[in-house]
Parts: C-alpha cells; sequence; structure tokens
C-alpha cells in the first residue's frame, strides 16, 4: 500500500513542477512583440488583397494596386534595414540610402494618386485601401526589425 502512495505522490509532485521559463535575451522582442506585429503583417496584407480580388474594377487596375502594395512592402523593408545598417555602423553608400527613400515615398505616392484618381471606387473603399496599404507598410517594417532584433541579441548571447 505504502508503494502506491509513493507512486502517486511522485505522480503529484511531476505535473506539480512549474516548466522553466525561457530567458529572453536582452534586446530581443517579446514573443507577444513578434507576434502582433506578423499578425498586423497578415491583416494587413491580407484585407488588402481580399478587398482587392472583390473590387469591381477591371484585372489591370487590380495589377496596379497589387503592384504598388508589393513595391510598397520592398521599399519600406529596404528603407529599415538601410537606416539600421547605418545607425549601426555598417556600410551603406549614400545612393542606396536615397534610392530606398526614393522608392518609398514613389510607392506610397503611387499609392495617393491611384486612390485620387480612381473613379469607379467609392470613398469608403478609398480609405479601406489606405490604411490596409499604410498597415501593411509598417508591420513589414517592425517585423523586419523584430527579426534583427532577435538576430542580434541571439548573437550576442552566443558570442558572450
Amino acid at each position: 500500500m505504502s508503494e502506491e502512495n509513493e507512486v502517486v505522490v511522485e505522480q503529484v509532485e511531476q505535473v506539480e513542477k512549474p516548466r522553466p521559463k525561457l530567458e529572453r535575451r536582452e534586446g530581443e522582442p517579446t514573443a507577444a512583440f513578434k507576434g502582433a506585429t506578423w499578425a498586423a503583417l497578415l491583416l494587413g496584407v491580407s484585407s488588402y488583397l481580399i478587398g482587392l480580388s472583390n473590387a469591381g474594377m477591371e484585372l489591370n487596375e487590380k495589377g496596379y494596386y497589387f503592384a504598388v502594395l508589393v513595391f510598397g512592402l520592398y521599399s519600406a523593408v529596404s528603407l529599415q534595414k538601410a537606416v539600421r545598417d547605418r545607425d549601426e555602423g555598417i556600410p551603406v553608400t549614400n545612393l542606396y540610402y536615397g534610392i530606398s527613400w526614393l522608392a518609398l515615398v514613389i510607392a506610397i505616392s503611387l499609392m495617393a494618386i491611384g486612390l485620387y484618381n480612381a473613379g469607379s471606387i467609392i470613398l469608403s473603399e478609398k480609405g479601406f485601401y489606405g490604411m490596409a496599404f499604410v498597415l501593411s507598410l509598417f508591420a513589414a517594417i517592425t517585423v523586419q526589425k523584430n527579426i534583427r532584433d532577435t538576430q542580434k541579441a541571439r548573437d550576442n548571447w552566443h558570442n558572450q
């Protein structure tokens, strides 16, 4: 009888032991922040694309708005990387830095001009596309920053 009690006590002790908490490295974003940024990126891009697929516009117009989204995402991440590289002392040419800024300004301008001139899109849809576009750009920048911060924190941790 006492052996059974010991087995039960051992099982209870095993269940009640807390799991060791994974330590977050200094400078690494929290899992919640990483998840929120990925969710924002997926929400922004998927909302934009779902809205685009359901829109009653010509296929070439849909292609224009899709291309502007892809160009905007790429240029925003490229600019964030160039700014971060400069801040960390990694060489970035003035030409690349300037092109990164110019590309982002062009992408945002193309979206604004396209929405302004789109007579077939009602004002609320224009607002939807604009907000989904901005959310996607901001989230892409933040996701890229999180990836870089995580990698830097891991590299610093391994070098200690």
